[in-house]
Protein backbone atom coordinates (compact mmCIF):
# COMPACT_ATOMS: atom_id res chain seq x y z
CA UNK A 1 0.00 0.00 0.00
CA UNK A 2 1.35 2.98 -0.61
CA UNK A 3 0.95 6.10 2.42
CA UNK A 4 1.80 9.62 2.48
CA UNK A 5 2.62 10.48 6.06
CA UNK A 6 1.74 14.42 6.06
CA UNK A 7 2.76 17.80 7.98
CA UNK A 8 4.56 15.85 10.72
CA UNK A 9 7.45 16.66 12.53
CA UNK A 10 10.05 13.77 11.13
CA UNK A 11 12.30 12.61 13.42
CA UNK A 12 15.03 10.22 12.36
CA UNK A 13 18.59 10.12 15.51
CA UNK A 14 20.20 8.10 12.54
CA UNK A 15 20.16 10.12 9.68
CA UNK A 16 19.95 13.55 11.99
CA UNK A 17 16.83 14.80 10.86
CA UNK A 18 14.34 16.80 13.05
CA UNK A 19 12.18 18.87 10.78
CA UNK A 20 8.89 19.54 9.00
CA UNK A 21 8.65 17.19 6.41
CA UNK A 22 6.43 14.60 4.40
CA UNK A 23 7.04 10.73 4.78
CA UNK A 24 6.34 8.25 1.45
CA UNK A 25 5.94 4.97 1.95
CA UNK A 26 5.64 1.98 -0.83
CA UNK A 27 5.85 -1.77 -1.51
CA UNK A 28 7.13 -1.80 2.34
CA UNK A 29 9.56 0.87 2.35
CA UNK A 30 10.61 4.41 3.02
CA UNK A 31 9.29 5.70 -0.92
CA UNK A 32 10.67 8.94 -0.10
CA UNK A 33 11.43 11.42 2.63
CA UNK A 34 10.61 15.26 1.78
CA UNK A 35 9.28 15.50 -1.73
CA UNK A 36 6.88 12.55 -3.05
CA UNK A 37 8.63 10.28 -6.12
CA UNK A 38 7.73 10.72 -9.25
CA UNK A 39 3.59 9.17 -10.04
CA UNK A 40 3.28 8.48 -6.50
CA UNK A 41 -0.35 8.35 -5.85
CA UNK A 42 -1.27 7.20 -2.42
CA UNK A 43 -4.10 5.08 -1.41
CA UNK A 44 -3.83 6.26 2.27
CA UNK A 45 -2.78 9.69 3.83
CA UNK A 46 -2.36 10.08 7.37
CA UNK A 47 -2.37 13.93 8.65
CA UNK A 48 0.54 13.88 10.76
CA UNK A 49 0.15 17.84 11.83
CA UNK A 50 0.99 18.69 15.18
CA UNK A 51 2.36 15.26 15.64
CA UNK A 52 5.90 13.41 15.30
CA UNK A 53 7.03 10.97 13.02
CA UNK A 54 9.76 8.46 13.92
CA UNK A 55 11.32 5.41 13.13
CA UNK A 56 9.65 2.45 14.94
CA UNK A 57 10.60 1.89 18.20
CA UNK A 58 12.99 -1.34 18.93
CA UNK A 59 12.72 -3.15 22.26
CA UNK A 60 16.23 -4.88 23.88
CA UNK A 61 14.15 -6.88 26.63
CA UNK A 62 10.50 -8.31 26.29
CA UNK A 63 9.11 -11.10 27.36
CA UNK A 64 6.65 -12.47 25.49
CA UNK A 65 5.73 -15.53 27.85
CA UNK A 66 5.71 -18.13 25.07
CA UNK A 67 6.01 -20.96 25.23
CA UNK A 68 5.02 -22.41 28.38
CA UNK A 69 3.46 -19.07 30.55
CA UNK A 70 0.73 -18.74 28.55
CA UNK A 71 -1.35 -18.13 31.47
CA UNK A 72 0.62 -14.80 32.42
CA UNK A 73 0.79 -13.42 28.96
CA UNK A 74 0.19 -14.92 24.69
CA UNK A 75 2.49 -14.05 21.96
CA UNK A 76 -0.78 -12.71 20.47
CA UNK A 77 -1.62 -9.91 23.70
CA UNK A 78 1.85 -9.03 24.17
CA UNK A 79 2.33 -8.34 20.35
CA UNK A 80 -0.73 -6.17 20.52
CA UNK A 81 1.12 -4.49 23.31
CA UNK A 82 4.04 -4.00 21.10
CA UNK A 83 2.48 -2.10 18.55
CA UNK A 84 0.26 -0.32 20.58
CA UNK A 85 3.12 1.07 22.19
CA UNK A 86 4.66 2.13 18.35
CA UNK A 87 7.00 -1.14 19.15
CA UNK A 88 7.99 -2.51 15.52
CA UNK A 89 11.15 -4.83 16.80
CA UNK A 90 11.88 -6.57 20.09
CA UNK A 91 14.37 -9.01 21.66
CA UNK A 92 12.82 -11.70 23.39
CA UNK A 93 15.13 -13.15 26.39
CA UNK A 94 15.41 -17.02 26.58
CA UNK A 95 13.45 -17.70 29.92
CA UNK A 96 10.75 -19.47 28.69
CA UNK A 97 9.74 -23.26 29.14
CA UNK A 98 10.89 -25.32 27.35
CA UNK A 99 13.79 -22.60 27.40
CA UNK A 100 15.49 -21.05 24.17
CA UNK A 101 18.34 -23.87 23.64
CA UNK A 102 17.53 -25.49 20.66
CA UNK A 103 16.94 -24.20 16.96
CA UNK A 104 13.48 -25.82 16.64
CA UNK A 105 12.61 -23.78 19.47
CA UNK A 106 13.79 -20.23 18.15
CA UNK A 107 12.10 -21.41 14.99
CA UNK A 108 8.98 -22.35 15.93
CA UNK A 109 8.55 -18.87 17.96
CA UNK A 110 9.58 -17.07 15.19
CA UNK A 111 7.12 -18.65 13.05
CA UNK A 112 4.17 -17.61 15.73
CA UNK A 113 5.57 -14.30 15.53
CA UNK A 114 5.30 -13.93 11.56
CA UNK A 115 1.65 -15.37 11.28
CA UNK A 116 0.78 -12.93 13.64
CA UNK A 117 1.94 -10.21 11.28
CA UNK A 118 2.48 -7.26 13.97
CA UNK A 119 6.00 -6.34 15.18
CA UNK A 120 9.29 -8.61 14.64
CA UNK A 121 10.98 -10.78 16.72
CA UNK A 122 14.50 -11.85 17.32
CA UNK A 123 15.00 -14.27 19.64
CA UNK A 124 18.08 -13.98 22.21
CA UNK A 125 19.27 -17.30 22.72
CA UNK A 126 20.15 -19.79 26.10
CA UNK A 127 23.87 -19.37 26.68
CA UNK A 128 24.00 -22.91 28.66
CA UNK A 129 21.63 -25.58 28.27
CA UNK A 130 18.25 -25.28 30.26
CA UNK A 131 20.03 -22.26 31.27
CA UNK A 132 21.67 -24.85 34.07
CA UNK A 133 24.95 -23.41 33.79
CA UNK A 134 26.86 -26.02 32.86
CA UNK A 135 26.59 -27.42 29.48
CA UNK A 136 26.95 -25.03 26.48
CA UNK A 137 24.87 -24.54 24.16
CA UNK A 138 25.22 -25.21 20.22
CA UNK A 139 25.43 -20.96 19.85
CA UNK A 140 26.22 -21.14 16.09
CA UNK A 141 23.22 -23.59 15.16
CA UNK A 142 20.55 -20.93 17.16
CA UNK A 143 22.40 -18.11 15.59
CA UNK A 144 21.23 -19.83 12.24
CA UNK A 145 17.63 -20.47 13.76
CA UNK A 146 17.39 -16.67 14.04
CA UNK A 147 19.10 -15.86 17.42
CA UNK A 148 20.87 -12.36 17.33
CA UNK A 149 22.59 -12.90 20.72
CA UNK A 150 23.15 -15.21 23.80
CA UNK A 151 22.12 -14.60 27.37
CA UNK A 152 21.52 -16.47 30.52
CA UNK A 153 18.33 -14.09 31.57
CA UNK A 154 17.94 -13.33 35.10
CA UNK A 155 19.24 -16.60 36.04
CA UNK A 156 22.70 -16.87 38.12
CA UNK A 157 25.77 -18.47 36.64
CA UNK A 158 27.98 -18.95 39.30
CA UNK A 159 30.72 -21.20 37.47
CA UNK A 160 32.94 -18.23 35.91
CA UNK A 161 34.83 -21.01 33.94
CA UNK A 162 31.86 -21.70 32.48
CA UNK A 163 31.62 -17.88 31.85
CA UNK A 164 34.62 -17.93 29.91
CA UNK A 165 34.25 -20.65 28.14
CA UNK A 166 31.09 -19.45 26.51
CA UNK A 167 32.75 -16.16 25.99
CA UNK A 168 35.70 -17.81 24.15
CA UNK A 169 32.87 -19.74 22.14
CA UNK A 170 30.88 -16.26 21.25
CA UNK A 171 34.45 -14.65 20.24
CA UNK A 172 35.09 -17.35 17.75
CA UNK A 173 31.69 -16.41 15.58
CA UNK A 174 31.67 -13.14 16.68
CA UNK A 175 28.64 -13.49 18.47
CA UNK A 176 27.33 -10.71 21.67
CA UNK A 177 26.69 -12.12 24.84
CA UNK A 178 23.68 -10.66 26.92
CA UNK A 179 24.55 -10.36 30.87
CA UNK A 180 22.80 -9.28 33.67
CA UNK A 181 25.30 -8.63 35.72
CA UNK A 182 24.62 -10.18 39.50
CA UNK A 183 26.40 -12.36 41.62
CA UNK A 184 23.62 -14.93 42.73
CA UNK A 185 25.42 -16.06 45.73
CA UNK A 186 25.56 -12.13 46.85
CA UNK A 187 21.91 -12.03 45.81
CA UNK A 188 20.46 -15.13 47.72
CA UNK A 189 17.04 -14.51 49.06
CA UNK A 190 17.58 -11.04 48.02
CA UNK A 191 13.90 -8.98 47.26
CA UNK A 192 14.58 -4.94 47.49
CA UNK A 193 17.80 -2.71 47.33
CA UNK A 194 19.97 -3.49 50.48
CA UNK A 195 19.36 -0.23 52.01
CA UNK A 196 17.42 1.61 54.37
CA UNK A 197 13.84 0.87 53.43
CA UNK A 198 14.57 -2.70 52.99
CA UNK A 199 15.88 -2.46 56.81
CA UNK A 200 12.95 -0.77 57.65
CA UNK A 201 10.36 -3.18 55.84
CA UNK A 202 11.86 -6.37 57.57
CA UNK A 203 13.00 -7.33 53.46
CA UNK A 204 16.26 -9.11 52.63
CA UNK A 205 18.37 -7.22 50.42
CA UNK A 206 20.39 -7.41 47.37
CA UNK A 207 23.66 -5.49 48.05
CA UNK A 208 24.63 -2.65 45.32
CA UNK A 209 28.37 -4.62 44.84
CA UNK A 210 26.49 -7.90 43.79
CA UNK A 211 26.52 -5.89 40.70
CA UNK A 212 29.42 -4.55 40.68
CA UNK A 213 31.20 -7.58 41.50
CA UNK A 214 29.74 -9.25 38.95
CA UNK A 215 30.23 -6.10 36.34
CA UNK A 216 34.38 -6.29 36.99
CA UNK A 217 34.43 -10.39 36.06
CA UNK A 218 32.62 -9.54 33.14
CA UNK A 219 34.85 -6.56 31.98
CA UNK A 220 38.04 -8.99 33.07
CA UNK A 221 36.92 -11.86 30.77
CA UNK A 222 36.33 -9.37 28.36
CA UNK A 223 40.22 -8.30 27.99
CA UNK A 224 41.00 -12.21 28.14
CA UNK A 225 38.83 -12.56 25.48
CA UNK A 226 38.04 -9.54 23.25
CA UNK A 227 34.64 -10.84 23.33
CA UNK A 228 31.50 -8.20 22.54
CA UNK A 229 29.04 -7.97 25.42
CA UNK A 230 25.81 -6.36 26.35
CA UNK A 231 25.54 -5.47 29.86
CA UNK A 232 21.62 -5.61 30.69
CA UNK A 233 19.67 -3.61 32.98
CA UNK A 234 22.21 -1.88 35.34
CA UNK A 235 20.99 -0.60 38.52
CA UNK A 236 23.72 1.10 40.49
CA UNK A 237 25.90 4.29 40.28
CA UNK A 238 29.24 2.50 40.52
CA UNK A 239 28.57 0.02 37.34
CA UNK A 240 27.67 3.03 35.35
CA UNK A 241 31.30 4.63 36.37
CA UNK A 242 32.66 1.00 35.97
CA UNK A 243 31.02 0.86 32.07
CA UNK A 244 32.49 4.38 31.31
CA UNK A 245 36.00 3.41 32.34
CA UNK A 246 35.99 0.26 29.99
CA UNK A 247 34.21 2.34 26.91
CA UNK A 248 37.30 4.74 27.20
CA UNK A 249 39.72 1.86 27.36
CA UNK A 250 38.46 0.53 24.15
CA UNK A 251 36.48 -2.53 24.92
CA UNK A 252 33.25 -3.61 22.81
CA UNK A 253 30.94 -2.77 25.61
CA UNK A 254 27.41 -2.31 25.50
CA UNK A 255 24.60 -1.49 28.09
CA UNK A 256 21.20 -0.70 28.73
CA UNK A 257 18.90 0.04 31.95
CA UNK A 258 15.21 -0.90 32.44
CA UNK A 259 12.58 2.44 32.11
CA UNK A 260 11.16 1.79 35.51
CA UNK A 261 14.65 2.04 37.31
CA UNK A 262 14.97 5.56 35.04
CA UNK A 263 12.20 6.66 37.44
CA UNK A 264 11.70 4.98 40.25
CA UNK A 265 13.93 4.19 43.44
CA UNK A 266 13.65 1.95 46.43
CA UNK A 267 11.38 5.11 48.29
CA UNK A 268 8.52 3.80 45.89
CA UNK A 269 8.17 0.36 48.12
CA UNK A 270 5.83 2.34 49.99
CA UNK A 271 4.62 -0.20 52.12
CA UNK A 272 5.07 -3.48 50.58
CA UNK A 273 4.04 -2.05 47.20
CA UNK A 274 4.53 -5.94 45.30
CA UNK A 275 4.41 -3.50 41.67
CA UNK A 276 7.72 -2.18 42.38
CA UNK A 277 9.15 -5.82 43.16
CA UNK A 278 11.72 -5.98 39.75
CA UNK A 279 14.88 -7.55 38.99
CA UNK A 280 17.40 -5.88 39.67
CA UNK A 281 16.05 -4.37 42.33
CA UNK A 282 14.89 -0.84 42.58
CA UNK A 283 17.80 0.85 44.13
CA UNK A 284 18.64 4.18 45.81
CA UNK A 285 18.02 7.31 44.60
CA UNK A 286 21.63 8.14 44.21
CA UNK A 287 21.38 5.04 41.87
CA UNK A 288 18.35 6.56 39.67
CA UNK A 289 19.91 10.01 39.42
CA UNK A 290 23.30 8.00 37.56
CA UNK A 291 21.31 6.20 35.79
CA UNK A 292 19.65 9.12 34.29
CA UNK A 293 22.89 11.01 33.87
CA UNK A 294 24.57 8.06 32.42
CA UNK A 295 21.69 7.72 29.55
CA UNK A 296 22.23 11.40 29.08
CA UNK A 297 25.74 11.49 28.52
CA UNK A 298 25.85 8.12 26.43
CA UNK A 299 27.41 6.34 28.38
CA UNK A 300 24.36 4.03 28.70
CA UNK A 301 23.39 3.14 25.45
CA UNK A 302 19.72 2.40 25.05
CA UNK A 303 16.47 2.42 27.37
CA UNK A 304 14.60 -0.93 27.43
CA UNK A 305 10.88 -1.82 28.65
CA UNK A 306 12.20 -4.92 30.27
CA UNK A 307 8.28 -5.96 29.85
CA UNK A 308 7.48 -8.66 31.94
CA UNK A 309 4.14 -9.59 32.53
CA UNK A 310 2.69 -11.40 35.58
CA UNK A 311 -0.46 -13.23 36.56
CA UNK A 312 -2.49 -10.97 39.18
CA UNK A 313 -2.62 -13.74 41.32
CA UNK A 314 1.45 -13.67 41.54
CA UNK A 315 1.10 -9.68 42.30
CA UNK A 316 -0.94 -10.10 45.07
CA UNK A 317 1.27 -12.33 47.45
CA UNK A 318 3.29 -10.36 49.88
CA UNK A 319 6.22 -8.38 48.45
CA UNK A 320 8.94 -11.17 49.32
CA UNK A 321 6.75 -13.84 47.88
CA UNK A 322 5.24 -11.77 45.05
CA UNK A 323 6.39 -12.36 41.63
CA UNK A 324 8.85 -9.84 40.33
CA UNK A 325 7.98 -8.07 36.69
CA UNK A 326 6.16 -5.28 35.40
CA UNK A 327 4.66 -4.51 32.05
CA UNK A 328 6.32 -1.84 30.29
CA UNK A 329 6.23 -2.24 26.19
CA UNK A 330 3.04 0.11 26.36
CA UNK A 331 4.99 2.62 28.65
CA UNK A 332 8.30 3.01 26.78
CA UNK A 333 7.56 5.54 24.82
CA UNK A 334 5.73 8.00 27.19
CA UNK A 335 8.59 7.03 30.05
CA UNK A 336 11.50 7.73 27.94
CA UNK A 337 9.33 11.36 27.03
CA UNK A 338 9.42 11.58 30.40
CA UNK A 339 12.68 10.84 31.40
CA UNK A 340 13.73 13.31 28.90
CA UNK A 341 11.87 16.51 29.48
CA UNK A 342 12.88 16.11 33.44
CA UNK A 343 16.40 15.61 32.16
CA UNK A 344 15.90 18.53 29.40
CA UNK A 345 17.18 16.53 26.86
CA UNK A 346 16.49 16.97 22.73
CA UNK A 347 13.65 14.61 21.49
CA UNK A 348 15.95 13.96 18.87
CA UNK A 349 18.41 12.80 21.59
CA UNK A 350 15.87 10.66 23.57
CA UNK A 351 14.38 9.18 20.71
CA UNK A 352 17.99 7.43 19.86
CA UNK A 353 18.02 5.56 22.97
CA UNK A 354 14.92 3.44 21.63
CA UNK A 355 15.55 3.47 17.92
CA UNK A 356 18.72 3.88 16.79
CA UNK A 357 21.10 2.30 18.88
CA UNK A 358 18.81 -0.72 20.00
CA UNK A 359 19.43 -1.42 16.61
CA UNK A 360 23.07 -1.45 16.72
CA UNK A 361 22.83 -3.77 19.67
CA UNK A 362 20.68 -5.93 18.04
CA UNK A 363 22.85 -5.69 14.51
CA UNK A 364 19.86 -4.98 12.55
CA UNK A 365 19.77 -2.28 9.49
CA UNK A 366 16.85 -0.40 11.15
CA UNK A 367 15.78 2.22 13.55
CA UNK A 368 16.12 4.91 10.84
CA UNK A 369 13.76 6.21 8.09
CA UNK A 370 16.23 6.12 5.16
CA UNK A 371 14.99 5.78 1.61
CA UNK A 372 14.54 2.15 0.31
CA UNK A 373 14.93 0.34 3.71
CA UNK A 374 11.76 -1.06 5.11
CA UNK A 375 8.80 1.45 6.62
CA UNK A 376 9.09 0.48 10.25
CA UNK A 377 7.35 3.53 11.61
CA UNK A 378 5.87 5.63 15.30
CA UNK A 379 3.34 8.48 14.55
CA UNK A 380 2.80 9.55 18.39
CA UNK A 381 1.15 12.96 19.81
CA UNK A 382 3.91 14.03 22.41
CA UNK A 383 1.65 16.33 23.74
CA UNK A 384 -0.95 14.20 24.69
CA UNK A 385 -1.13 13.15 28.15
CA UNK A 386 -3.34 10.25 30.00
CA UNK A 387 -3.41 8.58 33.11
CA UNK A 388 -2.20 4.94 33.08
CA UNK A 389 -5.29 2.30 33.82
CA UNK A 390 -5.13 -1.22 33.71
CA UNK A 391 -8.29 -1.32 31.02
CA UNK A 392 -6.08 1.15 28.51
CA UNK A 393 -3.46 -1.89 28.68
CA UNK A 394 -3.47 -4.19 25.75
CA UNK A 395 -1.10 -6.45 27.63
CA UNK A 396 -2.18 -9.41 29.13
CA UNK A 397 -0.31 -7.92 32.20
CA UNK A 398 -1.53 -5.14 33.87
CA UNK A 399 0.81 -4.95 36.76
CA UNK A 400 2.76 -2.07 36.80
CA UNK A 401 4.39 0.76 39.71
CA UNK A 402 2.37 3.69 37.29
CA UNK A 403 -0.83 3.05 37.35
CA UNK A 404 -2.77 5.96 37.70
CA UNK A 405 0.17 8.30 36.87
CA UNK A 406 -0.42 10.91 33.85
CA UNK A 407 2.33 10.59 31.69
CA UNK A 408 3.48 12.27 28.30
CA UNK A 409 3.19 10.83 24.38
CA UNK A 410 0.25 8.88 22.68
CA UNK A 411 1.23 6.58 19.75
CA UNK A 412 -1.58 7.50 16.92
CA UNK A 413 -0.23 4.75 13.94
CA UNK A 414 2.38 2.30 13.98
CA UNK A 415 3.77 0.94 10.82
CA UNK A 416 5.45 -2.15 10.07
CA UNK A 417 6.98 -3.10 6.35
CA UNK A 418 4.51 -0.86 5.27
CA UNK A 419 1.76 -1.63 6.74
CA UNK A 420 -0.42 -0.33 9.52
CA UNK A 421 -0.97 -2.73 11.90
CA UNK A 422 -2.15 0.18 14.56
CA UNK A 423 -4.78 2.92 14.57
CA UNK A 424 -5.49 4.54 17.42
CA UNK A 425 -8.63 5.81 16.36
CA UNK A 426 -9.74 2.04 15.54
CA UNK A 427 -8.06 0.80 18.38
Amino acid sequence: MKIHIKNGRLIDPTNNIDTRADLFVAAGKVAAVGNAPGSFSAKRVIDAAGLVVCPGLIDLSARLREPGFEYKATLESEMLAAVAGGVTSLACPPDTEPTLDEPGLVEMLKHRAKTLNLAHVYPIGALTVGLAGEQLTEMAELRDAGCVGFSHADVPLPDNQVLWRALQYAATFGFCVWLRPQDGYLAKDGVAHDGEVATRLGLPGIPAFAETIAVATIIHLMRATGTRVHLCRLSTREAVAMVRAAKRDGLPLSCDVGIHHAHLSEMDLGYFDSHCHLLPPLRSARDRDALREGLKDGTIDALCSDHAPVDEDSKLLPFGEAEAGATGLELLLPLTLKWALEMKVPLVQALARITQEPARILGLDAGHLSEGYTADVCVFDAEHYSKVSAAALKSQGKNTPFLGIELPGKVRYTLVQGRIVYDAGTG
